[in-house]
């Protein structure tokens, strides 16, 4: 996929690449989303956000593992993006990601996609 590289944070465990496509702000977690690692994400999720970007896609293709504060900061980007008329959208989650998220219900609050290619075309 074709996307113009914004921005890469990186704390050992997780990597997160940002980027746009379109009306969408794209970001790439890869590793380990959790307590230690979250701000990573959260911190350009709310970046886009407060930029007035209402359509974030994350690509969790390359998430291998997610615990509870992982989960908390998509919720809540999920919460802000919903209330500026916008979404989260999940695409290519790895099988144990997707268990926590269907597990905890979190599943049925997000779209989610089986690719970002998918994702960005809705």
């Amino acid at each position: 996929m074709d996307r113009e590289l914004v921005g890469t944070a990186d704390l050992g465990r997780l990597r997160v690449e940002v980027g746009r496509q379109g009306r969408s702000a794209v970001f790439a977690p890869v590793g380990e989303l959790d307590h230690h690692t979250a701000e990573l994400l959260s911190e350009p999720l709310d970046a886009a956000l407060d930029d007035g970007i209402s359509r974030l896609v994350v690509d969790c293709s390359g998430l291998e593992f997610c615990d509870s504060t992982g989960l908390n900061v998509l919720l809540s980007a999920r919460l802000r993006a919903d209330a500026a008329g916008g979404a989260v959208h999940l695409a290519g989650m790895r099988p144990t990601v997707a268990r926590v998220f269907e597990i905890t219900g979190a599943d049925a609050v997000f779209t989610v996609h089986a690719s970002v290619d998918q994702a960005l075309q809705e």
